[in-house]
């Protein structure tokens, strides 16, 4: 295959814009959108985005994994899965860079994500605490294994309670790769739509042909980053923003609470 490509472009793609300054921009990322270029996915992301948006985007980069810095991932210094919706900061200045990763890495960032899972957690609230590195099967998913794995802390608290499934507010101590998502699947509760670690098949879920048709039509998983705080990395000021969760995760909310009335 030709060589993946050094140089990135911008690219006139839509961004739901929170804030922005001389120094960061929040946005509510769709889900579907992919971050930064990565193998398999070299245009048409986030990073191309902000490229257009922001003419005066500095494209600052770090060493935020240990590995050296990544020229194709200016500005970024946390991410959301692909078909994770939600806030997200972009870093446009060095400084702001620097601030932030500095947040990142000490996870003083305030993130708090909302789920539609599978069934119902007995408890109101509690903490899934497992470490989390690479599956030794494949090794392209993550799972909850002590061979090379990381800390993971998740809270949880239960929302609405609708039988087959129940909607979710978490939070995080700590930021690895799908942490929710392998989280979640080790407490028995997987996330709606997920095809790798979740439940994508409802045909036999005991709910109506509309439910099971808005299941099967989520854009991925129904995981939702409703919120993220931070200290503005100039001002100081902490800061807090918020989004909605997309059309179709409010849709299956909606029929489920439905269906929790009418049984």
């Amino acid at each position: 295959p030709p060589p993946p490509p050094s140089v990135l472009d911008p690219e006139d793609i839509p961004l739901d814009v929170l804030f922005e300054d001389a120094d960061i921009l929040v946005i509510n990322k769709p889900s579907g959108l992919v971050v930064h270029p990565a193998p398999g996915h070299y245009t048409g992301t986030l990073v191309n985005a902000v490229l257009h948006h922001c003419r005066d985007f500095a494209r600052p980069t770090g060493d935020l994994s240990g590995y050296g810095e990544d020229p194709m991932r200016p500005g970024i210094v946390h991410r959301l899965d692909r078909f994770t919706s939600g806030v997200m900061v972009v870093a446009k200045s060095q400084r702001a860079f620097n601030h932030l990763s500095k947040q990142a890495r000490e996870h003083s960032f305030d993130r708090r994500y909302l789920a539609l899972v599978q069934s119902e957690f007995k408890e109101e609230a509690g903490v899934i605490n497992a470490t989390i590195g690479r599956s030794i099967a494949d090794r392209g998913r993550m799972a909850i294994t002590s061979v090379k794995g990381r800390e993971a802390i998740t809270h949880f608290r239960v929302l609405e309670r609708f039988g087959v499934a129940s909607l979710i507010s978490l939070q995080l101590d700590t930021g690895r790769t799908h942490q929710i998502r392998v989280h979640l699947r080790f407490a028995g509760r997987r996330v709606l739509g997920d095809p790798v670690y979740g439940v994508t098949d409802f045909s036999s879920w005991p709910i109506s042909p509309e439910l099971r048709a808005a299941l099967e039509g989520l854009q991925g998983q129904a995981l939702h980053a409703e919120m993220l705080g931070l200290e503005h990395p100039v001002t100081h000021e902490r800061m807090t923003f918020s989004a909605p969760p997309p059309p179709d995760f409010e849709r299956v909310v909606g029929l489920l609470r439905g269906q929790a009335v009418s049984s």
